[in-house]
């Protein structure tokens, strides 16, 4: 069919329905209007395949034509084969996919030689670090990069061995309320081998004595002061070591009781009246 006259309630849908009766695009057409319709009356057009368009739609026609000649088995199983064969990879695809595939292994082969570099890398790495320093060598390294010298005591207590520097101009080593100190004795305990089971701490001038010393003290004037007041007092946050120690010396206090709050590393304590009730 290269032509088909239809008719509707306008022509924009007699041309739609010509269309339908083409199975044929717009653009693939020319147009023809027979009649523009009006009132009770539809509009008819003439729609034509284009010339330019003509092939393709007889080549579809023809193929149509075939496909309902030819209805066995043989036709369609040889149609399926000339879509394969149509379908299957050149030589040349060939080669290509085979390069591909070496460069796939190559790239996997490159890939497990970095993974194995990269464990053998990192099991030395862990031995160094499993290589601890002692003691003496951490701190001779700390004052050496301080530019400061200092002696070592060593103290051994029950559970801990305490290594302590004495000198002149060691306050950067303690910093302020010791957390310089607390730093450095961290990463001691870290990086230095444990002495007979115990742990190794680090300390600066006796300082955890003196700060111990200070805490008990504060820890009484606020007892008394809450007493007195009958209201709660805070605490700065605190090292967990140091929070112990004001609990420990309050415990016995009738006075009052203490709580922890917080989450590290800003938590701090409070001091409160024992009839107090949170």
């Amino acid at each position: 069919m290269k032509s088909c006259e239809a008719t509707g309630k306008n022509i924009e849908q007699a041309i739609q329905n010509a269309l339908l009766e083409l199975k044929a695009s717009r653009e693939d057409v020319d147009i023809k209007i027979l009649s523009e319709g009006g009132f009770l009356k539809k509009a008819k057009v003439l729609v034509s395949i284009s010339e330019d368009a003509l092939d393709k739609y007889e080549r579809k026609e023809k193929l149509k034509q075939t496909l309902e000649e030819e209805n066995d088995e043989d036709f369609a199983e040889k149609f399926v084969k000339t879509k394969i064969e149509k379908t299957k990879p050149t030589e040349k695809v060939e080669k290509i996919e085979e390069k591909a595939e070496e460069k796939t292994e190559s790239v996997e082969n490159f890939e497990e030689k970095k993974a194995d570099e990269e464990k053998k890398n990192g099991e030395e790495k862990n031995e160094k670090i499993q290589r601890k320093f002692t003691a003496e060598e951490f701190i001779n390294g700390v004052l050496d990069s301080l530019n400061t010298e200092g002696t070592i005591e060593k103290v051994e207590e029950d559970r801990v061995v305490k290594y302590c520097i004495n000198g002149e101009n060691l306050n950067d080593l303690i910093g302020h309320h010791g957390d310089c100190l607390l730093a450095l004795s961290h990463i001691m305990s870290l990086v230095c081998k444990n002495e007979n089971g115990k742990r190794v701490i680090l300390d600066v001038e006796n300082y955890r004595q003196k700060r111990q010393e200070s805490l008990v003290a504060l820890a009484k004037r606020i007892a008394d002061k809450v007493s007195k007041s009958g209201r709660y007092y805070k605490l700065e946050p605190m090292e967990a070591s140091e929070r112990r120690i004001i609990h420990l010396a309050l415990q016995d206090d009738d006075r009052v009781t203490t709580l922890s709050k917080g989450e590290e590393p800003r938590r701090y304590l409070i001091v409160f009246p024992k009839e107090y009730r949170d």
